[in-house]
């Protein structure tokens, strides 16, 4: 009967360690900017034309390929019933080009939904604080395939003109790699 309750005891001291463990490497949460400043309106940032500047990063940190975007964003519609679209032309430092329309609606307290050509469903994103942040599945064109890929999109508003955006992409919970932009609001 002691070596039973020695047994649990110490069952019961590892789970309490590894929880406490896990809980330290949980991810950030929207809600831990919500006193940042400056406060970021994504319906002031994106309108107007936005000129970007990108990397995407493999798993090691490589970086695998350089990108230019230049948006043009446009908001329409009554108060609490906007809808924005940023119109992104891609240029990649093979040469090659890209372009993506997204289309987003500000729902109640900074969320915000969002669809676009090559995005699988719906984009689900909120805004807090001088933060927003993105998730969405992405049809992304690879070696002439299309595979299916989870962004989780941050972005960090720095002041009126820049913002920095830092997504991790993923399948099947494992991690591809990331993509850093910076943003510049002309």
């Amino acid at each position: 009967m002691t070596l039973f309750k020695t047994s649990t005891r110490r069952i019961a001291c590892l789970l309490a360690v590894s929880m406490a463990l896990l809980a330290g490497c949980a991810s950030p949460q929207i809600s831990d900017y919500t006193s940042e400043k400056p406060v970021l309106d994504m319906r002031q940032y994106f309108n107007g034309t936005i000129d970007a500047y990108g990397v995407f990063t493999d798993r090691s940190g490589k970086v695998v390929k350089r990108f230019t975007v230049v948006m043009d964003c446009k908001w329409t519609g009554a108060p609490g019933q906007e809808v924005g679209v940023l119109d992104e032309a891609f240029t990649y430092s093979d040469g090659t080009q890209d372009r993506r329309v997204w289309t987003l609606k500000r729902g109640a307290d900074g969320k915000y939904l969002g669809t676009a050509g090559d995005v699988l469903g719906q984009a689900n994103g909120e805004e807090k604080g001088n933060t927003f942040r993105w998730g969405y599945t992405l049809n992304l064109p690879v070696d002439g395939k299309t595979i299916e890929v989870q962004f989780d999109d941050w972005m960090y508003l720095m002041n009126d003109k820049v913002m920095l955006n830092k997504a991790t992409m993923s399948k099947f919970g494992f991690r591809l790699g990331e993509v850093t932009l910076s943003f510049v609001k002309r």
